[in-house]
This record gives C-alpha cells, structure tokens and sequence, in this order.
C-alpha cells in the first residue's frame, strides 16, 4: 500500500462517519479511528517477514496541503527585535528533511553570505526519504545570513537564509 492510497483511505473515514475502519496484510497493519474532534488518527504497525510479531510505529499524520511559497516577508514574522531584519526576505524550507549547502563534501557551497542570487537558482539541497531535492531561489538579492547548519535537520517553514532584495 502506497501514501496516496493511505490518504484516500483517511479521507473515506474523515468524510463517511465511520469509527473505525482496519485493514491487514502479511506486510502492515493499518488502523484507522476518529476521534470525538472528527479527525481521524492513523496507527500503523509493521509486520517483520522473520518473526511475525508487530512493532509499532508512529501515528502518521493527516495529508497536508502542498507546500505554499518557500518565502516570506521577515517583517511578518515575529520581531527578532533587530529592525534590519524588516527588510529583509526569509527563504524557508518547503520541506522536512536534512539541509545541505552543497551538492556533496568535496563541493564548494551553492550560496555563501554576500553572494548575488536570481530567482531560479539553486541555493541548497534538502534530503528527504533518500531523495535529494534542489532548492531554489524564488527571489533575487543578495544573501545576509544562512540561517540552517550543513548537514542538519531542517523543519518545514523553518528559516533557511536571509536575503536582501534590494
């Protein structure tokens, strides 16, 4: 069973008004309830081919929407109390996953503090699930401040650079 079909079966017990729906094959087990809220919280457990006992897993959460702009106005977040920081532009993650400045070691950086970007341009790469995905500019300017740590897990929204677009 894939993601979307997952998704699909959330979505069925969200929208149908059943309790409880489970479903198990050789390979997983999944359970799904809703809770007094109405939304519907999902347990799945994973069958190991060699001793058949389950092991449990973290509840995985509900379809989120995709991921908006990968930017934001610094000024609309919470002040930092530092008003340089209003003119400014926060590139954020648009993703969960491990941030990396470069495309491997032995690589210079995409992006270091006082480089000139365009929109378009590859500032850094987020792993997630063995998948390395490029992330690029969707401003112009000049980059303040790197905000993420090489090699580090990076959350979604959280701050990756600063950039002046001016």
């Amino acid at each position: 069973m894939d993601i979307s079909q997952i998704q699909s079966l959330i979505k069925f017990v969200s929208k149908s008004g059943v309790n409880e729906v489970e479903l198990e094959t050789k390979d997983f087990k999944i359970n799904i309830k809703t809770n007094k809220a109405g939304d519907p919280t999902t347990q799945m457990v994973a069958v190991p081919q060699q001793n058949y006992m389950p092991q449990q897993m973290a509840p995985a959460p509900a379809p989120a929407a995709p991921a908006p702009a990968a930017q934001e106005v610094a000024g609309n977040q919470e002040s930092k109390g530092n008003g340089d920081d209003d003119k400014y532009v926060t590139i954020k993650s648009p993703m969960i996953g491990t941030f990396y400045r470069s495309a491997n070691p032995e690589s210079d950086s995409f992006v270091n503090v006082g480089d000139d970007i365009s929109s378009g341009k590859v500032i850094c790469i987020i792993e997630a699930m063995k998948l390395f995905n490029e992330i690029e500019a969707e401003i112009s300017g000049k980059i303040v401040k790197i905000l993420a740590d090489d090699a580090s897990p990076v959350e979604y929204d959280q701050p990756l650079f600063l950039v002046d677009p001016s």
